[in-house]
């Protein structure tokens, strides 16, 4: 898997017209955040399907599915795929009022900060929001800030 952050940060992703999230559903941070984007503005559309599961699979038969579980991945309809910190900064730069913040955090020394921000804003969503978004605690399932 390609990570392509630095394409995205110099806007190579303009011509992107749909995003399609591959998340954990077995991870409460994955879990929260997919609610937290799925409510925003989105400046390209996110459409979230399962790691790992058939839909998945069929969809995107190149690539390594195991290793979507590990870590949002994010792919573009144009091909171009983002793992990992990529990820998380393509749902930025996919959500209306937070693309600037995207440009910013995809400096090199700035990238692990985009999981962050996602989850922040997502978390003070969950508390904020009458009856939350996850069930349970996350603990081990996103220790070290990684799923699973």
């Amino acid at each position: 898997m390609r990570d392509s952050t630095a394409d995205l940060a110099r806007h190579g992703a303009g011509g992107v017209g749909r995003f399609t999230v591959l998340y954990d559903q077995g991870c409460r941070l994955c879990c929260t955040a997919r609610r937290w984007l799925d409510t925003r503005a989105q400046l390209v559309p996110l459409e979230f399907i399962a790691a790992g599961s058939a839909a998945a699979r069929r969809r995107f038969p190149d690539l390594d599915h195991d290793a979507t579980l590990q870590d949002l991945t994010v792919v573009a309809d144009t091909g171009e795929v983002y793992a990992g910190d990529g990820a998380w900064l393509a749902c930025l730069w996919a959500i209306a009022g937070y693309r600037e913040l995207a440009d910013t955090l995809a400096r090199p020394h700035l990238r692990p900060v985009a999981r962050r921000v996602v989850a922040a804003a997502a978390a003070v969503r969950e508390h904020t929001r009458d009856g939350g978004y996850g069930e349970g605690d996350d603990g081990e399932d996103c220790a070290g800030d990684r799923c699973r």
